[in-house]
């Protein structure tokens, strides 16, 4: 893979976040996040709610600035924003075609100009197309091989590109599958193992598509491996445009000759599309970089932490929910020892889980939960990718200015923000799966 701009960055534990191979005084290169080549943008803050009493500080370095955040929010006594559900796709029991088998975010959901929702349902391997109000319309796709058919995978990924094009990232045949909205195929291009997995997809705000690839070990392949993943742009005819970045690989999980290796709490590299603005971060420090075109780093945001070791209790918490839903899932006795010695911890807690851009140009952080602080309905069905995450996420202006905490439902992950809208997957207690809406409701201090 190639493309007319390149950029590269090596982690440091607590660095700030710089550019194209430059320092500024007394500063250290960290990873960085999807760089958009080519596309000017001004950062505006956001304002939304904050109308003054912000106790943190703006410092300039070699011309970028340092924002830092105290824990107190700017919002105060009704300016909070809640969020409240709108819509709920979903049963289970009824009408198959509300049931799910397996979605899985952070790309399982698509939504349309006009609002109609595309879900991907990896154990079924279709896609299912709902009316903005939730009324099922069509299946597109089913399993196999043939064209337009999907193969077995669970890193299936479904996109929507400008014109209501759906894509789909088919792992299990190696591919990138494009449907419209009606159901009609229009055509496959292939997507080879040898150029590198799929780890993550994201849209910019000018409709390219971005992909991150990771390159393994595979059978009959030799030479060290590289341990930068690449994010490119791909176009729509199946080749691929500029390489916007290479970054560090996570090592939450990683794989040898013996089997996989879980890390778990390991430091990962997170990046997000802020409109056509990047976002970039490694979680062991709270300190988020924002990134304009060309690779220039123009601001950071930090935000008071301390680190927390993980304790005993917790480790040992996880490795009892990991034995459980191993063996649920068909794990047998003398295996389970075996997985169980694969999986590690990291000596502290990460900063925080993920980010994303949200509606404004507000940034929205998801907070860390100890698996002793699992309720029992949470421990029920516990899935290590999600349930370490907690329901909490800090929110920040378009500026960096912390604004203040947004509680999720419980067992709900966001899949996208569409305006003041939140589309996600929730699970039940029973581990049913539902395609949820929530609507961000702002205080009456903050919404316009």
């Amino acid at each position: 893979m190639h493309g007319d701009y390149i950029t590269s960055f090596s982690s440091s534990r607590r660095a700030p976040f710089l550019a194209s191979g430059t320092h500024a005084p007394g500063m250290s290169i960290m990873c960085s996040k999807v760089l958009l080549a080519g596309v000017v943008v001004s950062l505006v803050a956001c304002g939304s709610g904050s109308k003054g009493g912000w106790s943190g500080t703006v410092t300039d370095s070699a011309g970028i600035a340092i924002v830092k955040n105290p824990t107190q929010g700017v919002w105060g006594s009704g300016d909070a924003w809640t969020v409240k559900e709108e819509l709920r796709i979903g049963t289970a029991e009824g009408e198959a075609e509300y049931q799910f088998g397996e979605l899985l975010p952070p790309n399982c959901i698509a939504v349309a100009s006009d609002g109609q929702i595309v879900v991907l349902d990896g154990q079924g391997r279709h896609l299912k197309v709902f009316t903005p109000d939730g009324k099922y319309q069509r299946t597109i796709g089913k399993a196999g091989g043939g064209p337009g058919e999907l193969g077995a995978a669970r890193g299936a990924v479904v996109l929507m590109a400008p014109g209501d094009t759906v894509v789909v990232s088919d792992i299990g045949n190696q591919r990138v599958n494009l449907y419209l909205l009606d159901g009609t195929f229009v055509r496959s291009f292939p997507q080879s193992f040898a150029d590198g997995i799929p780890i993550r997809w994201e849209v910019a705000g000018d409709g390219r598509i971005v992909a991150q690839y990771r390159r393994l070990a595979l059978p009959g392949t030799s030479g060290p491996v590289d341990t930068m993943d690449v994010i490119v742009v791909r176009r729509l005819d199946g080749t691929v445009g500029d390489t916007l970045m290479r970054v560090p690989s996570g090592k939450s999980a990683t794989f040898s000759s013996g089997g996989p290796e879980f890390n778990i709490f390991s430091p990962e590299p997170s990046w997000a599309l802020l409109g056509n603005r990047v976002l970039y971060a490694v979680s062991d420090d709270y300190r988020i970089g924002i990134y304009m075109a060309g690779g220039q780093l123009q601001r950071v945001i930090e935000k008071a932490f301390e680190e927390s070791p993980v304790a005993a209790a917790d480790q040992q918490t996880v490795k009892d929910l990991l034995r459980k839903a191993w063996s649920d899932a068909g794990a047998t006795p003398d295996v389970l020892p075996q997985l169980l010695a694969r999986v590690h911890f990291a000596a502290d807690y990460p900063a925080f889980a993920q980010f994303m851009g949200g509606p404004d140009g507000s940034i929205w952080v998801q907070q860390i939960q100890a698996p002793s602080e699992l309720s029992p309905e949470e421990r029920k069905g516990f899935n290590l990718q999600y349930d370490l995450a907690a329901r909490e996420w800090d929110v920040f202006d378009g500026d960096g200015r912390f604004l203040g905490v947004v509680a999720m439902p419980r067992r709900f992950q966001p899949v996208q923000f569409i305006g003041d809208k939140i589309f996600g997957v929730q699970r039940d207690e029973e581990d049913v799966q539902y395609v949820v809406r929530l609507g961000i409701v702002k205080g009456a201090a903050t919404g316009n």
